[in-house]
Parts: structure tokens; C-alpha cells; sequence
């Protein structure tokens, strides 16, 4: 299973039974719907839409349970298929293979609810809550403490297991606790003691639990006002160094320290370097964006190349922070 913590409501029906649906050009789309739940799952579902960068191919299977059952419901139906797992959130901080992804992909986007506790300053919120929209929500109580998520593009569950940060925060400092779901569909709760979280990773990362909701600590009372303004500062210096013109999945490398990857990668003189589609931005250069037209394999391709370079000028790896899902090996030639 992999974890990556977005795709269409297919959670539409109870019940068990299977049909086909006929598309325009005539490929069929073979519909399950699962017993006991509300939702379907679809078979050659495309993923493109559904992640920042624009780019991949399609799901074999999709699902996108909307409440705990039906995500247990899917993960039942996978083992019993012998079905590979892949969990998505908001489709951001991914690179989905031009061929698309086997077995079956789970979204977790639509799993929704928060909860804020007022005398503790404790928020708990479900997997697919979008965690700038959180940002936006918590400062206009005048809650303190989600300020640098503003410009973190994915959903809570996404964030939990990569350690996301910003403005020299991350989950991690604020992190209550975190309820995972097992394979075998039973729930648990882990403290950030149990996931081992360092820069940007954590043990959950690559492995096959999913994370459902969290709870973070935050400080409530201040003056919404001020929150408010600080969270704007931090989004306005996120417009204003960071491309949003043009599809991205955020920061490509993880920062290999004391240096920043965009600094290697603008000193080895890439920036503007294209292929294909893809192109090494020219306002960050930690970033690769979609052009228009670009496939998965040529952003692939240029963030090898930019390994490559950086390594030839620097011998420093860099290591990528997007996760690639799906098959890549031959897409360099």
C-alpha cells in the first residue's frame, strides 16, 4: 500500500451488484457498488484531473468512501481481490505515472468533519479537510497556530504523513495525536512519539496505514484580526515567491542542508530548462511546472535530469519530496 494522502463522487449507491457503463468511445467502465455503504467503486477512473499537476494516467479501481465504514468497506474489497492499495488526498505533492496506477485507489478526500474544542484549544479534523481552508478557518476565531499552513496545498491527511511545514513550522510541533486505519480495518490511535517524524517524513510515509483524522493543538483567544493579518502576510510571500501561474505539486527536493534545493538547482543554471511540458520555473526553481501539454513521463524526466546536474556540479543527491506513483522506469528512454 502506499500512502500519499483527491477523485469525483462515485458514493452514490448501496447495496451489491455490478453494471457497465458504455463511455463515447466505447471502452466500458465496470461499476461496483459495495454492500452496506453508500459507495462505488469504478474501474479506468482518470486520475489527471484530480492532481495539481494536471498530469497521469487512470485508476484500474477508484473509491471514495465518505465516512470510516465505507473506507473499511474498500480496504475489505481490496484484500479479497488481492487488490495493491494507493491512497490519495488532495492529488498534490504527487507525480501519477502516465500509465496510471494498478490495483486500487482510495480517496480520501471526502472524508469530512472538524471538530473545535474550546476550552482545551484542541482541533480535531477529519483526513480530507483542506488544511489551507483550515488555516483560514482557525484564524478567523482567533485561534493561533495553523498561520503557516496558509500556503500548504493538500488535505490534513496528506500533511500528517509527510510532516508538512512551512516558516520554520510543521505538523509536527502541533500534532495531538493521529487515527490510523490498518489494512485489516481496525482503527488506532498514535502520538507523535509512535511516528518517528523528522524533515518532511515520517513512518508512515510508504507504509499501509491511512490516516484518518487528527488533532492538533492550538491557542485560542486572541484577536481574529491580528491572526488574520498574519495569515495573509504568510500567503502573500507565498504568491510572491512561488509560481501559481501554471500547475505544480509544490516543492519537487527536499532541502538538502545547509544549502536549499533551489539555490543548487538556479546555480547549476536550470532554471527555465524544459522538457516537454514540464519546465524548471522561473520564479522558484525548486519548482516544476506544466507548461501545457506536459506528461508525467517529462516531469519525470526533468527531475532526473536536474539529479543528474546538480550531482555532476555539487555531488549532492538531491531527494525528491513529490511522491511518484505508478510506473516510471522506461519513461526516460
Amino acid at each position: 500500500m502506499t500512502i500519499s494522502q483527491a477523485v469525483g463522487n462515485v458514493c452514490t449507491a448501496s447495496g451489491l451488484n455490478t453494471k457497465k457503463q458504455q463511455t463515447a468511445n466505447s471502452v466500458e467502465n465496470e461499476v461496483i457498488y459495495l454492500p452496506n455503504t453508500d459507495c462505488a467503486i469504478k474501474s479506468q477512473a482518470s486520475l489527471s484531473a484530480f492532481t495539481s499537476y494536471r498530469v497521469g494516467g487512470a485508476a484500474q479501481w477508484y473509491v471514495a468512501p465518505r465516512n470510516i465504514e465505507a473506507l473499511q468497506a474498500s480496504l475489505k474489497y481490496a484484500k479479497e481481490h488481492d487488490l495493491r492499495v494507493t491512497t490519495l488526498g488532495a492529488g498534490s505533492n504527487l507525480l501519477v505515472s502516465d500509465r496510471g496506477i494498478s490495483g486500487l485507489v482510495i480517496a480520501t478526500r471526502h472524508l469530512r468533519f472538524s471538530h473545535f474544542d474550546h476550552e482545551t484549544g484542541q482541533l480535531t479534523v477529519a483526513a480530507g479537510e483542506s488544511i489551507p481552508s483550515l488555516a483560514w478557518e482557525v484564524a478567523s476565531l482567533g485561534w493561533q497556530g495553523l498561520e503557516w499552513a496558509v500556503g500548504i496545498p493538500g488535505t490534513v491527511g496528506g500533511a500528517v504523513v509527510m510532516n508538512a511545514g512551512a516558516h520554520n513550522s510543521c505538523i509536527a510541533d502541533m500534532l495531538v495525536s493521529a487515527e490510523v486505519l490498518s489494512p485489516d480495518g481496525t482503527l488506532e490511535i498514535l502520538t507523535p512519539d509512535k511516528l518517528g517524524y523528522s524533515y518532511r517524513t515520517s513512518l508512515l510515509q510508504g507504509g499501509d496505514r491511512i490516516v484518518t483524522q487528527a488533532t492538533f493543538q492550538l491557542t485560542p483567544g486572541a484577536d481574529p484580526a491580528k491572526v488574520i493579518a498574519i495569515t495573509k502576510e504568510h500567503k502573500k510571500h507565498r504568491l510572491n515567491t512561488q509560481p501559481y501561474n501554471f500547475p505544480s505539486c509544490g516543492s519537487v527536493f527536499r532541502n538538502p542542508k545547509p544549502y536549499t534545493a533551489g539555490w543548487l538547482i538556479e546555480q547549476t543554471g536550470l532554471k527555465g530548462y524544459q522538457i516537454g511540458g514540464a519546465q524548471v520555473a522561473q520564479l522558484h526553481a525548486n519548482f516544476i511546472v506544466n507548461r501545457g501539454g506536459a506528461k508525467a513521463s517529462d516531469i519525470f524526466c526533468l527531475i532526473s535530469h536536474i539529479q543528474s546536474q546538480v550531482q555532476d556540479r555539487w555531488s549532492i543527491r538531491l531527494e525528491p519530496e513529490v511522491k511518484m506513483l505508478g510506473e516510471f522506469q522506461a519513461a526516460c528512454g
